[in-house]
């Protein structure tokens, strides 16, 4: 396979240990297709950084905070992210660890993106979720795990953070179980937290036990009851209150189940920190170990199996403006069945078209490389300039349809004012290329020239004014609009819908995929339209299509 960039990267952007990424020869069961949940600070974006570390992907590992030479976080590569030190959008990066090809998909971590992160969740079929040592299980977590859990994704759970202090590791056992309904098998053991911090010990029955202090300091034990039991570690004030600790979770908690896991009904829990670099190389060999490979996809008028000859996958997300040199446009595909080559047609199942894929990529954030061939699992960019929308569907062939993969009623709607008029041509364009990779869902109202957009969190809106300005240097005001929510509507009668349609004109508008939408004022004007026409449907959600 040919992976060589196709355009040089920039000084600094990109420091691989070789040019050749990985080779495609045994198909998808090599694959590991994986993404990270967690809440916002729990050290998400630290341990994707460390994991390309480890692996050797890169040979720096960059921080979000760091400044000048050493920002170079491979998952948070736009502006708006590194100034921040949030991510806001999902990144790719494929790698090669153990003889495996891992594709990991980084998610935001912020709940005003969560849309973004459900897509995401979509293409994968394992998730790590992180955990601070001392917070626990927070809020966007917990709804993050709700979506993997509605997919039966498996989950590996990595405890970060135990170099500060933090909650009891039993204590922390027992919110995963209870708020989360899910049976934990600890991988690792943490040996003191906090100051008192001493390292970790795999918790391996049939072999050495490691004890890892450090990167650099990592020692052996012949068997895991001989640790257990010797006597001068268990006379250690810190190792012999976390021995005790080790005992109670392996005489109360299950052995590690590997159908279990792979079900959704049990975790394996890393205690580690990303930071230190501790359980990191323990949370890469869970992954090559336990998390499966490619599995059937959702889809009309059946599943995809990965086995399936034809090549078939979906669009999970669409980004422009990657290389802004260029003004490129790339959508992302998921694969989910067959061995694509480089130059085959594709036919977009949506309209119908077929088309060449000339200069497919595989990514590494926003570093790319020539991709001859993929196969089911794998994460391949296509280049195209608007043919390709979110949701998307594309097969050699036949017509399935992918499904689950959703829009959501926006939580926020506000007018945009161009204060520059001679720009109306470029901000169409712009909301309508932000719209499609799913930033903003774009609005017009039925009765009136004004554009709206609706978000589901307010920093959506901050990031859809950065790009219209860094991306297309268009200046708009966004300003607090007469509606309160959107709903998509639609009836089994036609007739019935066009009597609604006419008869709330003022309150109506079209999305970019021309479906009518009702933008209620608040929940009193939205409780009575149902009332009044019972036979219509007000959704919430709607498919991408």
């Amino acid at each position: 396979m040919d992976t060589r960039p196709e355009t040089a990267a920039p000084s600094g952007e990109m420091d691989r240990i070789d040019d050749g990424l990985f080779d495609i020869d045994s198909g998808h069961t090599r694959r590991r297709t994986f993404a990270i949940i967690s809440h916002p600070d729990a050290g998400k974006t630290t341990l994707t950084e460390k994991l390309l570390f480890e692996s050797g992907a890169i040979r720096l590992a960059g921080q979000v905070k760091e400044r000048g030479e050493r920002r170079r976080t491979r998952s948070d590569w736009m502006d708006i992210e590194q100034k921040r030190g949030i991510s806001i959008t999902s990144s790719v990066m494929t790698f090669e660890y153990d003889g495996l090809v891992l594709n990991l998909l980084d998610t935001p971590g912020h709940a005003d993106f969560s849309e973004d992160t459900y897509r995401t969740l979509t293409a994968v079929d394992s998730a790590i979720m992180v955990i601070d040592a001392a917070k626990g299980i927070e809020a966007q977590t917990r709804k993050l795990f709700e979506v993997c859990r509605l997919r039966d994704i498996p989950i590996i759970t990595f405890v970060n953070k135990i170099d500060r202090e933090g909650r009891d590791p039993l204590e922390i056992l027992d919110e995963i179980m209870s708020a989360l309904a899910l049976d934990v098998a600890p991988v690792t053991w943490p040996m003191g937290m906090g100051t008192d911090f001493r390292g970790i010990v795999t918790l391996n029955e049939d072999g050495p036990v490691t004890l890892t202090r450090n990167t650099k300091a990592r020692s052996e034990h012949p068997g895991l009851q001989d640790f257990i039991d010797d006597e001068k570690l268990r006379a250690d004030p810190v190792f012999g209150p976390s021995i005790e600790g080790l005992e109670i979770a392996r005489m109360s908690l299950p052995a590690f189940d590997l159908d279990s896991y792979r079900e959704g009904h049990m975790t394996p829990v890393i205690f580690g920190s990303a930071m230190r670099e501790v359980g990191v190389r323990d949370l890469l060999e869970a992954i090559c170990r336990f998390a499966p490979s490619p599995l059937p996809q959702p889809a009309l008028p059946k599943p995809i199996p990965p086995a399936m000859p034809e090549v078939t996958g979906f669009v999970l997300k669409v980004q422009a403006n990657m290389d802004p040199n260029h003004r490129d446009r790339i959508a992302f595909v998921r694969l989910t069945s067959g061995v694509f080559k480089r130059g085959m047609k594709l036919r977009n199942v949506r309209t119908g078209k077929d088309m060449k894929v000339t200069s497919p990529m595989f990514f590494f954030a926003r570093d790319r490389a020539i991709a001859d061939e993929a196969v089911a699992g794998d994460i391949v960019g296509i280049p195209n300039h608007g043919t390709l929308s979110v949701g998307d569907t594309l097969t050699e062939t036949s017509n399935y349809t992918v499904t689950g993969i959703p829009s959501f009623a926006p939580e926020l709607i506000r007018r945009v004012r161009l204060p520059d008029s001679m720009k109306t041509k470029q901000l169409a364009k712009a909301l309508n290329d932000l719209a499609e990779e799913g930033v903003v869902q774009v609005f017009r109202p039925v009765i009136g020239s004004a554009w709206l957009v609706g978000v589901v969190g307010a920093l959506q809106l901050e990031v859809l004014v950065s790009r219209l300005q860094s991306e297309y240097g268009v200046e708009v005001a966004l300003e607090m609009s007469a509606f309160d929510t959107a709903r998509w509507v639609d009836a089994d009668d036609p007739a019935e819908l066009d009597r609604f349609v006419k008869a709330n004109q003022g309150d109506l508008a079209k999305d970019r995929g021309d479906r009518p939408v009702f933008l209620a004022r608040n929940s009193w004007e939205l409780s009575y339209a149902q009332k009044n026409y019972p036979n219509v449907v007000f959704s919430t959600t709607k498919e991408r299509a």
